[in-house]
């Protein structure tokens, strides 16, 4: 395959895992926001059990030690490229590229099971609607 086509498919990896993380945190705030400003979506069942599911995997693969399956796609494709990789995890290497922060593995770990508890305390703060369809809007 060609190089160029590997780099667009890496990229194109890059930007979904992006748009994940995005939806993990932004989706956190509007909760809690929905919740004061009164916004009926943030209680919208499906929303919230994916929500809460994306965390989990997060969660769970950091406590196994697992890089994320997208991180290893993105740099095994980058490599057949022939282009630079990096190691470790998506949050880690972006934090310590934008912010020059290093931190051990364990505080990564620690990070995301304190996110994924506010986000499973979400849950139970500003409760998901309980018939479906309802309050959708």
């Amino acid at each position: 395959m060609a190089p160029s086509l590997l780099l667009l498919m890496a990229d194109a990896i890059l930007v979904a895992h992006v748009l994940f993380v995005v939806f993990v945190v932004f989706g956190l705030l509007a909760i809690y926001a929905g919740y004061f400003l009164r916004w009926r979506w943030v209680r919208n069942k499906r929303f919230r059990i994916l929500h809460l599911s994306a965390i989990g995997y997060v969660v769970v693969q950091s406590w196994l030690g697992a890089v994320c399956p997208l991180t290893t796609w993105e740099m095994a494709l980058r490599a057949e490229a022939g282009t630079a990789t990096y190691t470790g995890s998506f949050i880690q290497y972006w934090l310590q590229s934008l912010l020059y922060y290093t931190a051990p593995e364990w505080v990564f770990v620690l990070l995301y099971t304190v996110f994924g508890s506010l986000v499973l305390c979400s849950w139970f703060l500003v409760r998901p609607n309980k018939q479906k369809g309802s309050d959708d809007g």
